[in-house]
C-alpha cells in the first residue's frame, strides 16, 4: 500500500486525508497541535509542526512515504517541497515554493523576471524609510496568508501601529511596505489555478469579494464568473502561464490575487503553491466539474490524471458568515430571501462559542454556497448579503 504524508489536519484539511484514503492510499499526518481534527481521520498521526523540516523528513524517512502534500497550508509548503526533494519524490522546486511563500523573495523574483511589481522593501524593525514610497502603501508580514496582520496606509500618521500589527502575525519577524496599487475593477482577481504537467488547466479565476464595514483586506466570499474583460483575462492568464514556466512549477494547486490597473498592466499580489482556503477547491468542482482535491493528492503521488476540466458554469458565490462584535455565539438566522438560494451551509461555530470580530479570516463563523439564475440577482444579493443574515450573540 502507497503512503502519502499529509501536512496539517485542521477542519478545512480533512478532505485531503479523506480523499488519499478513497484512493486506497496509508495516510500519515503531522501536526502540532494536539487537538487537530484530522488525527481521528488519518492512519497515523506524529504531533510534529509542519513547519519544522528536519522533524518531517524524519517522520517521512521512517515511514517510508511515496509522496507528501501540504494542502491549503501556506506555512507547510516549503517543508512539502524540502522533503520531497531530499527524499526524491513528486514535488516542485523547493527554492521556487519557498520564493511563493515569503512576499520579500517574492517580490524580488517579480522584478528579476520582468513582472509588475510594486515598490517595496522589507524590515525587521519598525523603522521604514517613508522617502522611498508614494502613498498609498500596504503593510503586511513576509509569511502569513489570508490578510492577517495587513494595513493599508493613506498616511503615514498610523506608521507604527501598521508595523506591529504586521510584526504580531509574522513568524520570522519580518514585514514588508509596499506601493497600493489601484485596480481598474471592481473586486479583486483571486482564486486557484491547478498546474499539470508545467501547464495551467484550470483557470480557476474568482471575484474576491471584501466587507469594508470589519477590514477591506480581508476575503468575505467569492463569484464567478470573473467581471474582467475577455483582454484583460487574456493578460492575467499570460502573466501567470509565464510565471509557473519561470519558476518550474510542475503541478498542484497555486492560490492567486491579481489586480489589473487602469493602463492594462496585470500586478500580482499574492501567488501562494497551494490550494485556497475557505473551500474554494469545493466551488470550483461545482463550477467547473473537477475534484481540485483528488488532482492535488494524485499529483503529489506521482500518479496520472484526467484532465477533465469543463466550461464553468455561472452563477455561483461564497460568503464567510462573520460578525463586527465580540461575544458568545448562540446561532445564526437566515432571511428567506437569502435561504433559497443557498446549495450549501458549513458553521464552525456552537452555542457558547466564543466569536470575534472579523478582522482576519480566521474568525469566520461558517460559509454558504449559493447558486444564482442570473448575474442580477447575483449581485443584489451579494451587494446586500450582511443585511439578510443575522449572527444572534448571547
Amino acid at each position: 500500500m502507497k503512503k502519502i504524508l499529509l501536512l496539517g489536519g485542521s477542519a478545512q484539511q480533512i478532505i485531503a486525508i479523506k480523499t488519499a484514503k478513497k484512493h486506497g492510499f496509508y495516510t500519515v499526518l503531522c501536526d502540532f497541535l494536539p487537538d487537530n481534527p484530522g488525527q481521528h481521520e488519518a492512519d497515523k498521526f506524529y504531533l510534529v509542526s509542519t513547519t519544522d523540516k528536519e522533524a518531517v523528513l524524519e517522520v517521512a524517512t521512517k515511514e517510508n512515504v511515496d509522496g507528501i502534500l501540504a494542502y491549503a497550508s501556506d506555512p507547510a509548503a516549503p517543508t512539502a517541497a524540502y522533503v520531497a526533494e531530499k527524499l526524491g519524490l513528486p514535488t516542485n522546486p523547493y527554492k521556487s515554493v519557498e520564493t511563493l511563500c515569503n512576499k520579500d523573495k517574492f517580490r524580488a523574483f517579480l522584478k528579476e523576471n520582468g513582472f509588475n511589481a510594486p515598490v517595496s522593501k522589507g524590515y525587521s524593525d519598525n523603522d521604514v524609510d517613508t522617502s522611498l514610497f508614494s502613498l498609498p502603501v500596504i503593510v503586511k508580514p513576509v509569511d502569513s496568508s489570508g490578510s492577517k496582520g495587513a494595513t493599508v496606509l493613506r498616511d503615514w500618521s498610523n506608521l507604527q501601529k501598521a508595523c506591529d500589527f504586521a510584526f504580531s502575525y509574522s513568524r520570522s519577524h519580518r514585514i514588508i511596505v509596499e506601493e497600493y496599487i489601484e485596480k481598474k475593477h471592481k473586486y479583486l482577481i483571486g482564486g486557484d489555478i491547478f498546474v499539470y504537467d508545467g501547464k495551467v488547466i484550470l483557470w480557476g479565476l474568482l471575484n474576491c469579494h471584501r466587507d469594508i464595514n470589519v477590514n477591506p483586506l480581508v476575503p468575505v466570499g467569492k463569484s464567478y464568473p470573473l467581471l474582467l474583460d475577455e483582454q484583460d483575462k487574456a493578460e492575467v492568464q499570460k502573466t501567470l502561464q509565464n510565471m509557473i514556466n519561470r519558476l518550474g512549477i510542475c503541478f498542484g494547486s497555486v492560490n492567486v490575487e491579481l489586480v489589473v490597473d487602469k493602463f492594462g498592466k496585470v500586478w500580482p499580489i499574492d501567488v501562494g503553491p497551494r490550494a485556497g482556503g475557505n473551500m474554494i477547491p469545493d466551488l470550483l468542482g461545482l463550477i467547473f466539474g473537477v475534484d481540485v482535491v483528488e488532482m492535488a493528492v494524485l499529483t503529489a503521488m506521482g500518479e496520472t490524471i484526467e484532465n477533465k476540466v469543463h466550461k464553468g458554469i455561472p452563477y455561483y458565490a461564497t460568503h464567510n458568515l462573520h460578525t463586527n462584535k465580540n461575544g458568545v455565539y448562540k446561532t445564526i438566522k437566515f432571511s428567506k430571501e437569502l435561504e433559497k438560494r443557498i446549495i450549501k451551509k458549513y458553521l464552525y461555530k456552537n452555542t457558547g462559542d466564543k466569536i470575534e470580530y472579523f478582522d482576519n479570516a480566521a474568525k469566520a463563523l461558517g460559509i454558504i454556497f449559493m447558486k444564482f439564475d442570473n448575474k442580477l440577482e447575483m449581485d443584489n444579493i451579494l451587494n446586500d448579503v450582511n443585511s439578510l443574515y443575522k449572527v444572534v450573540i448571547e
